[in-house]
């Protein structure tokens, strides 16, 4: 490692080694802000935002803080439109449409996330974001070779140590190596075997070996504890996201905040049901049922749309059984506190103070 990139504060311009990991659906830019403020570096989830929200969203990032930031995107391949498959899912989830008197036939099919893309680059060369991250690789290296022509820092998650070196080989300036206790979507991108997938203390110093870029520890870590042991395994910082979910700049729901809340310790899993790729969320009714993973799921994004009316449905009637409760394993450090303030107990793990 050269020395301009010993530590993680000096590459990104920041103050402290916390990385908020990017959350679509349960923040905005005010999580981001108060994060970027508090002198770690915030993150704007860009995945699930149109490009006028995604505008309006860099617009109030910009407008709060002069701090570094992130933004992070998908970039999957949106796959083939598969009919029987189509078919085969909404006919196990026919006797959730029954119940909640849903008409299948109504429901359109279609993706419910967008992959980084042209239109997408354009829209943040007006705003040069310092920070660009991505999920699921990266894009092509025509996309890529943009993002860097402003002087962005780009980082990208691997869950296995070829992942780590492929990203390596392909530009990614940092890699975050994502455990398998890390809450919402995997990673993953070379292979969708779940048995290569390893925890985040085992996958860590493997990742170190294999590649001379700065490595992030990300999974499983909630609390000034994990954020030491990170630090004690040669990792530059940490990427935290489940312990966010509380925070008041989170938009995190109040079903979602009570489940996270619940003294029952209701465990996680990974499951595929809501979007067709493994994440990991809190145990629900729909995983309980139909059981976590499902090779009826549609390609990722396909599962999504059907799922979205029992969801809402549910969600009117106080109930959490179609709802992606995206968590990670270890909610220890998951409390009601201002992300400045969690954002400073979080990094005196790494001080030790």
């Amino acid at each position: 490692m050269s020395p301009a990139m010993t530590t993680l504060q000096q590459r990104l311009g920041i103050d402290l080694p916390i990385i908020q990991a990017p959350m679509a659906g349960v923040q905005g830019s005010a999580l981001a802000v108060a994060v970027s403020e508090a002198g770690g570096l915030g993150s704007l989830p860009a995945a699930m935002l149109t490009p006028q929200a995604l505008r309006d969203e860099l617009a109030a990032l910009t407008a709060g803080t002069q701090r570094p930031y992130n933004v992070n995107f998908f970039c999957h391949t949106p796959p083939a439109a598969d009919a029987a498959r189509e078919a085969a899912w909404r006919q196990a989830l026919a006797p959730y449409f029954a119940e909640f008197g849903i008409d299948a036939s109504a429901i359109p099919a279609g993706p419910g996330r967008r992959p980084f893309d042209a239109e997408a680059v354009e829209l943040l060369e007006a705003f040069r974001p310092p920070v660009v991250s991505f999920h699921f690789g990266l894009p092509d290296a025509a996309l890529l070779a943009r993002v860097k022509a402003w002087g962005a820092t780009v980082l990208s998650s691997a869950t296995t140590v070829d992942e780590a070196r492929w990203l390596e080989a392909h530009g990614a300036d940092i890699v975050i190596a994502q455990g398998l206790e890390a809450g919402g979507h995997r990673g993953m991108f070379l292979s969708e075997d779940l048995a290569t997938q390893l925890g985040s203390f085992a996958l860590l110093p493997q990742v170190l070996r294999a590649v001379r870029v700065p490595v992030v520890a990300a999974g499983g870590i909630a609390d000034a504890a994990g954020v030491a042991a990170a630090r004690a395994l040669g990792a530059v910082g940490v990427q935290v996201g489940t312990a966010y979910l509380l925070c008041p700049e989170a938009t995190t729901s109040a079903l979602h905040r009570a489940a996270l809340a619940d003294p029952g310790e209701r465990p996680t899993a990974l499951t595929n049901l809501y979007t067709g790729r493994p994440a990991r969320g809190l145990v629900t009714r729909l995983m309980r049922e139909l059981g976590p993973i499902s090779p009826l799921a549609p390609a990722f994004p396909l599962a999504t749309p059907a799922i979205a009316p029992l969801r809402a449905k549910a969600e009117a009637a106080g109930r959490s059984d179609f709802t992606p409760l995206w968590a990670g394993q270890n909610r220890r450090g998951c409390c009601e506190l201002p992300a400045a303030a969690l954002t400073r107990a979080l990094a005196s793990g790494w001080s030790g103070a």
